[in-house]
């Protein structure tokens, strides 16, 4: 590495992670993008599907080449489909590169539940047990000097983030646990299908994936770890006619009486110091919209004491908290930066 600048390379460029993560990269300033890779694309200029990078990003596509790559850059960011990334990323850390995988592929410890749930064959067991789970705000200090990252799901990150400090406490009852999670169509990647035409989904709302997403496993391989016994969880997931986004509404019995405050305070000492999770205030609960192309996450309460149940509403951008922007938090934990380099942007509103 030269100085205290890292070159970085881009596999998966033109899919909607890889260009969040072009975006945020070029304004990094320990970060320099010295390569855009696109199998489908190799030779043309980003440009040609991304004109909106006119001047910004002057190089064409690079094919995927490990040899390549390993003579131009220090760090990858994989921002590939399942199943892609379980192949090429044991080439990538065989050279000796610093990984940050976007994909599932290295999430899911144990190799037959990923089997199950992908239905891809598993990575290798060593490179299952050598990646770290980059949930930031919880594994951070485990994501520092390591070479292979796994960058979580959206989903699992909204979602955890606004479970983990109650279940931690032991405030909630996990047999308990409802997940309702909503998502912008963006969460379905670039490539054109039925379920994310426009006819299909403007002025819709479907629920899909009923009891079989992938990511259920990873939500409840996390909590599993952080509460210290096996949990399992309820989760439905929703298509919502909006771009980006993702709103996570839980719902769990409380062990206790608590009160909204109770929950407040316990969240704000929980993320003292992170400063990509804001806690709402009592009778606040935040929207999608307030997240926008940034990489923070907003979490609300609101406990019913009639029902000793609590309602915790989280929310982040798909592609930014729960994709690229967490892969540059990851990249600044990994290298002992502020985790803040690069992502201080405000969210866009309206």
């Amino acid at each position: 590495m030269s100085g205290d600048i890292i070159k970085a390379a881009i596999v998966g460029s033109t899919g909607y992670g890889g260009v969040e993560l072009i975006r945020f990269l070029l304004e990094h300033p320990k970060v320099n993008i010295i390569s855009v890779i696109s199998a489908s694309s190799s030779g043309a200029p980003i440009t040609d599907g991304f004109p909106h990078l006119t001047n910004l990003v002057v190089q064409n596509l690079d094919g995927v080449d490990v040899q390549e790559i390993a003579a131009k850059a220090d760090v990858v960011f994989t921002a590939t489909p399942s199943g892609v990334s379980g192949k090429l990323v044991p080439q990538l850390v065989e050279a000796g590169l610093k990984v940050i995988d976007l994909s599932g592929d290295f999430r899911i410890k144990d190799g037959s539940v990923y089997e199950e749930w992908y239905k891809h064959d598993a990575p290798d067991d060593a490179l299952l047990e050598q990646a770290v789970y980059g949930l930031s705000e919880i594994y951070g200090e485990k994501v520092k000097g390591e070479q292979l990252i796994s960058n979580p799901g959206c989903y699992p990150t909204a979602t955890l983030l606004g479970l983990i400090p109650a279940l931690k406490a032991g405030w909630i009852d996990p047999a308990t646990l409802i997940i309702d999670a909503k998502s912008g169509v963006s969460g379905a990647g670039r490539g054109t299908s039925l379920t994310a035409h426009y006819a299909e989904i403007n002025e819709n709302f479907k629920a899909y994936k009923i009891n079989k997403h992938q990511h259920i496993p990873e939500i409840e391989q996390v909590l599993t770890d952080v509460s210290g016994s096996p949990v399992t969880v309820t989760f439905t997931t929703h298509l919502a006619p909006m771009t980006r986004g993702i709103m996570s509404t839980m719902y769990a019995t409380l062990t206790g009486p608590r009160t909204n405050e109770d929950l407040i305070e316990l969240y704000q000492q929980f993320y003292e110091g992170r400063r990509f999770v804001r806690i709402r205030p009592a009778g606040q609960w935040p929207a999608t919209k307030e997240v926008f192309g940034s990489n923070y996450c907003d979490i609300g309460f609101a406990v019913d004491a009639r029902t000793n149940r609590v309602t915790i509403v989280s929310v982040i951008d798909n592609v930014v908290k729960g994709a690229a922007g967490q892969a540059i938090q990851n990249l600044n934990l990994m290298m002992g930066w502020d985790e803040t380099l690069g992502l201080k942007n405000a969210p866009v509103y309206p």
